[in-house]
């Protein structure tokens, strides 16, 4: 089992950049593809980037493709998301997932959820 805990969210300005933390425990992050989802209010949790370090794996929203880079530190257990111009749709409560078996874009193939940071870009 793996317990997960975001850090780095806050209130920034359309054009501005945000790195977010999530910071592993009970468990190496290289044995699990490791997700970023987002969930805005009113709005479905979706996808925003996954990467699987033992494959060297990434993938991407189309929404955040070549504005958005996962990453993760196997020293510090710890996924990080960096954030570049940020968009007023790019608020949103940011989540970190595992999934013990794929690297899936896909909420349901998760198996274990961080609390979530929020994000909050104004224009």
């Amino acid at each position: 089992q793996v317990q997960l805990v975001e850090s780095g969210g806050g209130l920034v300005q359309a054009g501005d950049s945000l790195r977010l933390s999530c910071a592993a425990s009970g468990r190496t992050i290289s044995d699990y593809g490791m997700g970023w989802f987002r969930q805005a209010p009113g709005k479905e949790r979706e996808f925003v980037a996954a990467t699987r370090m033992s494959t060297s794996s990434t993938v991407y929203a189309d929404s955040v493709k070549g504005r958005f880079t996962i990453s993760g530190d196997s020293a510090k257990n710890t996924v990080y998301l960096q954030m570049t111009s940020l968009k007023p749709d790019d608020t949103a409560v940011y989540y970190c997932a595992a999934d013990q078996l794929l690297l899936s874009r896909r909420a349901e193939h998760y198996d274990y959820w961080g609390q979530g940071t929020q994000v909050t870009v104004s224009s």
